[in-house]
């Protein structure tokens, strides 16, 4: 459920928000802050990271669930954002241009092939992992951990 990448910051009490619960987040439209993440209990956390969100009835239910939870540790609402109709990691057709800055300075090299044997999660991984601004530091790790992720 978690990568490997992530293993500093997802031990028994995920600290830091997963890639798989954003990946989540995105696909129900909420912007999760790591303060309400941290208000959570350790089960909670557990719960949205295997909750299933791959329907459009499963979205709704998850949002709705973390909206209410959110509500009541915060007694605020959480930020909403627009869900992307056709999100650069969902496209296969080309590797997104972030990915390709970051392999550019890189020993790594992703064929189109490659790129489109990854799953959603690990191609969603790498576009959030290459946005400038972003630490990037889980790039590398990320390419060495998903199959076909070559080093030149």
């Amino acid at each position: 459920m978690y990568f490997k990448f992530e293993k500093d910051f997802v031990g028994e009490n995920v600290r830091c928000i997963p890639m798989i619960v954003r990946f989540k987040l995105d696909a129900c439209g909420i912007k999760l802050k790591l303060a309400e993440w941290s208000r959570m209990t350790p089960a909670e956390r557990e719960h949205f990271a295997t909750e299933s969100c791959q329907t459009p009835e499963e979205a709704t239910r998850y949002g709705e669930d973390l909206r209410q939870l959110i509500y009541e540790r915060t007694g605020n609402s959480v930020a909403e954002i627009s869900i992307e109709p056709n999100p650069a990691w969902s496209r296969t057709d080309e590797i997104p241009y972030s990915i390709r800055e970051m392999l550019a300075g890189s020993p790594w090299s992703l064929s189109l092939q490659q790129w489109q044997q990854f799953t959603d999660l690990q191609r969603f991984a790498l576009v959030k992992l290459s946005y400038p601004g972003h630490e990037n530091k889980n790039f590398p790790k990320a390419m060495a951990e998903f199959p076909g992720g070559n080093e030149e």
